[in-house]
């Protein structure tokens, strides 16, 4: 009989110590290296175990709960947000965290579920600020190029030259800091710690698109227009340049051939005058023949006095003012 208590004994031992229960064994449990545990008695926190092993609870009496050691992720809900220059964007933001209190973060957030959703509106908010305070190039990480006189540098279509910058970093770091500084005022605290936020999208949202995708057109072919006429009004400035230009040079041209002309007919009437002041005779004897060229040909019937002036070199050539000529 005392053997046979015996193993009823041993049995119900083994069943309480072996046998699984709500996915764990009744009287031991085992913390992976990866997690945590709260052991629990009727609801209470009896003790909180972060080194992996095999420990021992009280059966039916205690349960524990597991939390995860790593670093864990949230993913905000995506949230349209207005920058600087009152634009709309979406915006798609994920941060890390970690688990530091396990009770702490039973008693406030419960669950990561949970967690996520009142972490990812903190998230967006002070996200929300961040974007606020800058432009969209801003945010994507860039900046508008300026020149020495504090304009924006433009490319060939007219659009502005973006430089990268280290301006989104900034701007997380700032957010970062912003969820540090307010999850550190809560009371009773979350019991976790916020590593990293960052942004995994920022778009202008699906309707928005194919207004500004029609606005760009209309920019561009604004800005082809623009092109277009400043080619045609320089092409008409340098045409008429080149018009001017020809008529200055045919001007140029006129004037020195008239005053090449002018002055070949002023030597050559100087020759002439000093050609007449050295033989007179010789001279008038020259314009008769000159004359004779021009009216005595084979159909000419010129009917004149014998005495005239005209006839004075053929009646008798070696006579005239020259003498012995």
């Amino acid at each position: 009989m005392k053997t046979i208590i015996a193993v009823v004994v041993i049995i119900i031992v083994a069943l309480i110590f072996l046998l699984p229960g709500n996915g764990q064994l009744k009287a031991l449990y085992v913390v992976d290296e990866t997690e945590q545990v709260i052991v629990l008695q009727f609801g209470e926190v009896k003790d909180v175990k972060r080194s992996a092993g095999l420990y021992l609870k009280i059966p039916f009496l205690q349960r524990v709960e597991t939390f995860d050691r790593r670093v864990l992720r949230i993913d905000a809900p995506p949230e349209r947000m207005l920058d600087r220059d009152i634009n709309i964007l979406e915006i798609d933001a994920y941060a890390r965290y970690k688990i530091i209190d396990p009770v702490a973060f039973r008693i406030t957030l419960s669950t990561p579920e949970n967690a996520r959703r009142v972490i990812g509106q903190r998230i967006n908010a002070a996200l929300r600020a961040a974007v606020a305070d800058r432009s969209r190039e801003q945010i994507i990480g860039g900046d508008v190029e300026l020149d020495e006189d504090g304009n924006p540098i433009t490319d060939s279509e007219g659009n502005a030259e973006v430089i990268a910058t280290d301006s989104r970093t900034i701007m997380m770091d700032e957010v970062l800091a912003a969820v540090q500084a307010e999850l550190a005022q809560e009371s009773p605290p979350f019991g976790i710690e916020m590593l990293d936020v960052r942004i995994k999208r920022a778009d202008f949202p699906g309707e928005v698109s194919g207004r500004i995708f029609e606005r760009m057109r209309s920019d561009r072919e604004k800005i082809g227009r623009q092109l277009r006429a400043e080619g045609e009004e320089e092409a008409r400035r340098r045409r008429a340049g080149a018009d001017r230009d020809v008529e200055i040079i045919l001007a140029e041209a006129d004037g020195t051939a008239a005053r090449l002309r002018g002055e070949g007919e002023a030597l050559a009437i100087s020759i002439l005058a000093e050609a007449l002041q050295a033989d007179p005779e010789f001279f008038a004897f020259r314009r008769s023949l000159e004359a004779y060229r021009v009216f005595m040909n084979p159909g000419t019937t010129v009917i004149m006095s014998a005495d005239a002036d005209l006839f004075r070199y053929l009646a008798s050539p070696g006579s005239g003012s020259g003498g012995g000529r």
